[in-house]
């Protein structure tokens, strides 16, 4: 008889594992501590900034997290340096046109080499990134956290109860590709740039 309840109960687990429903998670964060950073490291000045206009969902199944999708987007306004006359180039139709495209967005169309230990999972991310009306497919190596029943804690609101997933990569692209200045300037802007990201989403109320 226990063998038989043992049996049971460990294919209703297995039952419940599998039709484990995604959690949608939103990025902006009510903290505003999400942000991208950036790097250009040319010969004669080497340029790092980072943005901060964080938004996107991302959908997560724990029992599956092969199956994530969703995108992130950043807007390009948001994008700052310490020095203000080098921003405003930076933000010009010349550059990343902020004006004239104010998104710049990954989006997640499959997730390979899906690598999970308890509730993190290192993958890597393959999508969409689109940046000055241009996209191209790329990769990015990732580290997903998924942290139930922390978002609330981390606000100062463990009443809450909400889940929260922690987003870290990096990736680089070739700013020539995107329609950026190809071939100019690359004494002082460097034709490739470095990203680092790192970023949270909370889950909606259950």
């Amino acid at each position: 008889m226990n063998k038989i309840i043992t049996t049971t109960l460990l294919s209703l687990a297995i039952t419940g594992a599998s039709f484990a429903s995604p959690i949608t998670f939103a990025f902006k964060d009510p903290k505003g501590g999400n942000a991208i950073q950036f790097h250009l490291d040319s010969l004669l000045e080497p340029i790092a900034g980072s943005a901060d206009g964080i938004t996107g969902t991302v959908t997560f199944d724990p029992a599956a997290p092969s199956a994530t999708s969703g995108s992130i987007v950043v807007a390009a306004p948001s994008l700052t340096v310490s020095n203000s006359t080098m921003r405003d180039h930076l933000l010009s139709a010349g550059w990343i046109d902020a004006a004239g495209h104010p998104e710049i967005t990954f989006t997640i169309s499959s997730l390979s080499a899906v690598q999970t230990e308890g509730n993190t999972t290192k993958a890597m991310a393959s999508g969409n990134f689109t940046l000055k009306g241009t996209t191209q497919e790329i990769e990015i190596p990732v580290q997903i956290n998924y942290l139930p029943g922390a978002f609330g804690k981390r606000i100062n609101k463990p009443e809450l109860g909400r889940d929260l997933l922690v987003v870290l990569g990096k990736f680089s692209i070739n700013r020539s590709d995107f329609g950026i200045r190809p071939g100019q300037n690359e004494d002082k802007v460097a034709e490739t740039i470095e990203f680092s990201i790192a970023v949270v989403g909370g889950a909606p109320n259950a």
